[in-house]
């Protein structure tokens, strides 16, 4: 079961140096410069002919031959997508590294017969991300102030969130930073909030992520600003694994994995069992897909075919993880929860060669699927009102923030609470990062003149 956690922490703040914000996450990273003039900047990367500030959080791997020696050749973001998508043998794509920080038991994987650690494929990402952002920028960048969740995706207790930042640290260390300050990511939401206000406020901050939704109770505005930020601006944090790759599960759920073979049998000495399910389930995870490519599972998988009541399903299956198509696969899970953010119905499409299905949608039918995942999500929130002391009436405004802000089920757990009419939202996908960058101003500041 997963559950709802919760922690203060204090703010400072007063002047602004230049600085850097990263925002690393679990699909999705974006970085920003704030000049010394408090004004600040994306940067944008070349994708599909277009330009984008959300860097992938992906890495791609293949293996080369240079002058007769066998060398990993590794692309990230949008150039490790494009490189995955023009290559006609695939190598390895990984994605949704940051959901295993806190995992004690996935220290290092093999690639290509070599092992390397989570750390070191971590820190190619960033190292690609910092870069290309000091091209753009025009400076050197060593050091940062790092956006993480109230709680890493798996930490159960305060040990194992430690673990997780301090390999996320070690990360940043291996990619070539020299100093890196952490700050929750409602935090620098509620940052970049604050740098649009004219007046104070009392505001709820929702960051949906990929592997974690956080929430923080925080007094913003200019006369905050002006006096320095005191622990009594923090009312709360709050924050659980329940996200978007949560309700991408409930898709693929639904809507693909019947089509390869879950829910059906396999023949066992003249009876019928069923497919194991725990195949399923690591295909609803983007960060467990590539696992599945594991020769002993793919032997298994093999042999289900053999004997399986609908072999071509398994047939499907086994093509779709042999040919790491999962980067396809998300993409099309993306598409359908886009369109029925917007609309009542939608149709999801997938294709792939060996799949080619087409199927309707109904938001009320996707509601009921993330039905559990939405009452955590309320359950969470109202925990962090009821520690707080704060009654809803009392929270001037709410700025909802990530990609699953969008998702009209999840607006509604706040417009209930709070009103539509006090709901903010805003540079959904590069909030964080904004405001990690004005944090790391006034952190520069702090004893200037």
């Amino acid at each position: 079961m997963l559950s709802c956690w919760g922690r203060a922490r204090p703010l400072k703040s007063i002047r602004m140096p230049a600085a850097i914000g990263i925002d690393f996450g679990t699909t999705n990273s974006s970085i920003a410069h704030a000049n010394d003039t408090g004004e600040v900047a994306l940067a944008h990367f070349p994708y599909m002919g277009e330009v984008t500030a959300a860097y992938r959080s992906l890495l791609y791997l293949e293996q080369a031959k240079e002058r007769g020696v066998n060398a990993l050749k590794s692309w990230s973001g949008p150039e490790g997508i494009a490189r995955y998508l023009s290559a006609d043998h695939k190598g390895r794509l990984i994605q949704s590294l940051k959901s295993f920080l806190s995992s004690g038991s996935l220290l290092s994987t093999d690639v290509f017969g070599r092992r390397y650690t989570l750390e070191d494929l971590i820190g190619r990402i960033l190292r690609d991300l910092r870069e290309k952002a000091a091209a753009q920028f025009g400076v050197s960048i060593f050091k940062a102030v790092v956006g993480r969740p109230v709680r890493f995706v798996g930490a159960e207790t305060e040990e194992e969130d430690r673990y997780a930042e301090n390999r996320l640290r070690m990360a940043f260390k291996i990619a070539g930073y020299e100093s890196v300050q952490f700050e929750f990511e409602p935090i620098a939401a509620a940052h970049y909030y604050e740098s649009t206000l004219d007046h104070d406020e009392l505001i709820l901050i929702g960051d949906f992520g990929g592997g974690t939704s956080d929430f923080s109770l925080v007094r913003v505005g200019p006369s905050v600003r002006r006096r320095g930020r005191s622990a009594a601006d923090l009312l709360g944090n709050a924050g659980l694994g329940v996200a978007g790759d949560s309700f991408d599960a409930k898709i693929i759920r639904h809507l693909l994995s019947p089509a390869l073979g879950a829910g059906t049998n396999m023949r066992s000495m003249k009876r019928l069992l069923p497919i194991p399910s725990w195949i399923y389930g690591k295909l609803e995870r983007w960060h467990h897909l590539s696992f599945l490519r594991a020769k002993d599972v793919m032997d298994l998988l093999s042999r289900i075919k053999t004997d399986a009541v609908e072999p071509q399903k398994i047939a499907a299956l086994i093509h779709l993880i042999k040919d790491d198509l999962g980067y396809q696969l998300h993409q099309s899970v993306q598409a359908v929860k886009y369109e029925l953010s917007n609309n009542v119905a939608a149709t999801f499409r997938y294709s792939d060669g060996a799949v080619d299905l087409t199927a309707r949608v109904e938001r009320s039918s996707f509601e009921t699927w993330i039905s559990d995942e939405l009452k955590q999500i309320e359950s969470c929130l109202d925990s962090l009102l009821r520690a707080s002391g704060v009654h809803p009436r009392n929270v001037d405004a709410v700025f909802l923030t990530g990609g699953s802000s969008f998702v009209p089920a999840v607006r509604r757990i706040f417009a209930t609470r709070f009103g539509a009419q006090r709901i903010r939202t805003g540079n959904q996908f590069t909030s964080v990062a904004w405001g990690l960058a004005l944090r790391g101003s006034t952190l520069a500041g702090v004893g200037s003149d």
